[in-house]
């Protein structure tokens, strides 16, 4: 049986502290949904995020990731979707901005189409 090195257990503690403890976009992204809407955005938030997560685990858990993994142009289709993704969303973003600038003036919380 190998052993671990202290140095590289020593390593292996601090980086995995660091990443724990640097917050990452779900989290940054919740933080900023419950300071805009309150707790019960906030907690939506979550809620949303956590489903959305759910048929990227069930893929994954069909051997999907192991896939993608091996097949190099099946991983640039599926990055390139999701700058594709990203971009669409930047666009709306701008596109909608004055209807966000809007809402932030006036101190409401914005609304959403479900509660019009």
């Amino acid at each position: 049986m190998d052993v671990v090195s202290p140095e590289s257990l020593l390593a292996f503690v601090v980086a995995s502290l660091v990443l724990i403890v640097i917050p990452g976009p779900s989290v940054l992204f919740t933080i900023g949904r419950a300071l805009a809407l309150g707790r019960i955005g906030g907690l939506l938030s979550v809620l949303g995020n956590a489903l959305g997560l759910l048929p990227v685990i069930g893929l994954v858990a069909l051997g999907v990731g192991g896939v993608v993994a091996q097949s190099v142009v099946l991983f640039t289709i599926v990055k390139i979707a999701g700058a594709l993704y990203l971009m669409f969303l930047g666009v709306q973003a701008i596109r909608h901005r004055r209807r966000a600038a809007e809402a932030a003036t006036s101190g409401a919380p914005p609304r959403s189409r479900w509660h019009q």
